[in-house]
C-alpha cells in the first residue's frame, strides 16, 4: 500500500541507501493509514517532524491513498468575509476546529469594493469568479460595474504555505456578478449563467444578463452556450446527473426501456424585471421557477413554480449536498428558521427540520454543506480572551455553528473563535467548501 521512503547519502566508500520508516515499530501500511487519517490542518504542522513524514505527507501521496482506502472526504470551509483583495480569506477545518489564512489575490489600485462574486472548488483548486466592484477610472464615479476576472489558488501546496499564490486566468466573456455557478462533475469545467452588476451597496439596481458560458480549466478557454430564455440575476446553480428511463421503439412493435444518464445544469430563483413602489423606489420581481439546461441536448426547459406566492417572497439560501463520488444527495434551502428539502418529483420544497436556536430577522447567517451536515453559521456573543490574565479583557469574536445531519435527523451546536476581529456580515460574505 505504502512503500517506505528511500533516501541516500554519499561517503568515501560509495553510496549508502537508507530506508526511513514512517513510524518506527509499525508496518508502513498501518503507519500510512494513521497519517492520512489526520485532519487536514494538522498535516502541515507535523510534516517537518521527520524526513519520511515530509516526503510522505504531500498532496500527491495523500490524495490517491485516501481514495484507495475509501476514506470519507473531508470538507474544508473557505470563508471570504469581504473583498478578498483587502480582507484575507480563511480556511476552517471543523474536524480540528482550526483556522488557516489564505493569501489575498492581486490588488488593483483602481478597482475596489468587490462583492457578489462566486467561489467554487475544482479538486484541490479554489476559484474566485466575477463580482461587482467600483472602478476609479469609470464615469460617473460611484457606479458599480461587473467584473470578468477569474483567479485560481492551488491548495495542493498548502503543506508549504509560503508557496500559496493566486493565478490570474482568462477573463469571462461577459462581466457578471450575482450569477449561477457550478462545477461540471466528471470534467474539469465550470459553467456560469445570468448575473449582472448589482452591488451590495445598491441592492435594488444594476444590469441583468442572460448569457451562459462554460470554462475548460485544462485548456483555459471560455466558450458560449445557449443563453437563458430571459434575464436572470441573483440566482443559484448546481450540476445534476440523473438516470432517466426512456422508451425506444423498435420495428414499431416492440417497446423496451433504455437507461441513460442526463447531465443537467439547474438554475433556481433570482430576479429579472423590477417594479417601482409609488413610481420611485425600484423593487425586484423574484422568480419562483427553475430552468434546466441539458448538456447533451443543449436545450433549456422550464420547471414550474416551486412554491406559492403566499409561502415566501423569494428563494432562500440554497446548498447542495454531495456524496463521496460527487453525486447529488439532496438540495436544501434555509428559509428564515427552517430547513427545506427540494423534491424533484413534485417540484416542491418540503420542510425537513427547524433550527435549534432561532435567528432574528435582523441578524444574518451563512449556510454551507460539509462532511454530511448542513451548517448554519451565525455570530454569537463575544467572549473574553483568557490567554493573557491580568491584561485588560479583550473581546474575541465567536462564530456559532448549528450542524444538522439530514440522514440521522440530529442536531449539534459548537462554537469557534476565528482569527480575525472584524465583524462578519453574512449577507455579503461568500463561502464555499473544498475537499482536501
Amino acid at each position: 500500500m505504502a512503500s517506505p521512503v528511500q533516501s541516500s547519502s554519499s561517503s568515501s566508500s560509495g553510496e549508502v541507501s537508507v530506508t526511513l520508516a514512517l513510524i518506527p515499530g509499525l508496518p508502513d501500511d498501518i503507519a500510512a493509514m494513521i497519517l492520512v487519517s489526520l485532519p487536514y490542518s494538522h498535516r502541515s504542522r507535523i510534516r517537518p517532524t521527520a524526513r519520511a513524514w515530509y516526503a510522505f505527507l504531500s498532496y500527491a501521496s495523500v490524495a490517491p491513498l485516501r481514495r484507495r482506502l475509501r476514506l470519507p472526504p473531508r470538507h474544508i470551509l473557505c470563508l471570504f468575509p469581504s473583498d478578498p483583495s483587502v480582507v484575507r480569506p480563511f480556511l476552517f477545518d471543523s474536524a480540528a476546529a482550526a483556522w488557516a489564512p489564505l493569501p489575498t489575490p492581486p490588488c488593483s489600485p483602481f478597482v475596489y469594493g468587490l462583492s457578489n462574486f462566486a467561489t467554487i472548488a475544482l479538486g484541490h483548486q479554489l476559484y474566485v469568479l466575477g463580482g461587482s466592484h467600483f472602478d476609479a477610472r469609470s464615469y460617473p464615479l460611484g457606479l458599480p460595474l461587473p467584473s470578468a476576472a477569474v483567479h485560481r489558488l492551488d491548495l495542493s501546496v498548502a503543506f508549504s504555505p509560503h508557496l500559496l499564490s493566486w493565478t490570474r486566468l482568462p477573463d469571462m466573456l461577459c462581466p457578471r456578478g450575482s450569477f449561477a455557478c457550478a462545477s461540471v462533475a466528471g470534467t474539469n469545467g465550470i459553467i456560469v449563467a445570468g448575473g449582472g452588476s448589482r452591488h451590495a451597496m445598491f441592492p435594488s439596481t444594476g444590469t441583468r444578463l442572460s448569457s451562459v458560458e462554460i470554462f475548460d480549466a485544462d485548456s483555459g478557454v471560455w466558450a458560449s452556450l445557449k443563453g437563458l430564455p430571459r434575464y436572470r440575476a441573483g440566482c443559484i446553480g448546481f450540476f445534476l446527473r440523473r438516470q432517466l428511463q426512456r422508451l425506444k421503439e423498435e420495428d414499431e412493435l416492440v417497446m423496451e426501456e433504455d437507461e441513460e444518464d442526463e447531465e443537467e445544469f439547474w438554475v433556481m430563483g433570482g430576479y429579472g424585471d423590477y417594479l417601482t413602489l409609488s413610481g420611485v423606489v425600484p423593487a425586484h420581481v423574484y422568480y419562483r421557477d427553475a430552468l434546466v439546461f441539458g448538456l447533451r441536448t443543449s436545450k433549456w426547459r422550464r420547471v414550474g413554480e416551486m412554491w406559492d406566492a403566499e409561502e415566501r417572497q423569494k428563494l432562500g439560501k440554497v446548498v447542495v449536498m454531495d456524496d463521496q463520488d460527487g453525486e447529488v444527495m439532496g438540495v436544501f434551502m434555509l428559509d428564515r428558521n427552517a430547513i427545506f428539502r427540494y423534491q424533484f418529483d413534485s417540484n416542491r420544497w418540503l420542510k425537513d427540520s427547524s433550527l435549534r436556536r432561532k435567528i432574528s430577522s435582523e441578524d444574518s447567517c451563512g449556510f454551507v454543506a460539509m462532511n454530511g451536515e448542513l451548517c448554519v453559521l451565525t455570530k454569537a456573543a463575544q467572549s473574553c480572551d483568557p490567554s493573557k490574565p491580568g491584561w485588560p479583557s479583550k473581546k474575541r469574536m465567536v462564530l456559532e455553528i448549528q450542524a444538522y445531519d439530514p440522514l440521522r435527523k440530529q442536531w449539534r451546536i459548537f462554537t469557534t473563535n476565528p482569527p480575525f476581529d472584524q465583524s462578519i456580515d453574512f449577507k455579503t460574505a461568500i463561502s464555499c467548501t473544498i475537499q482536501l
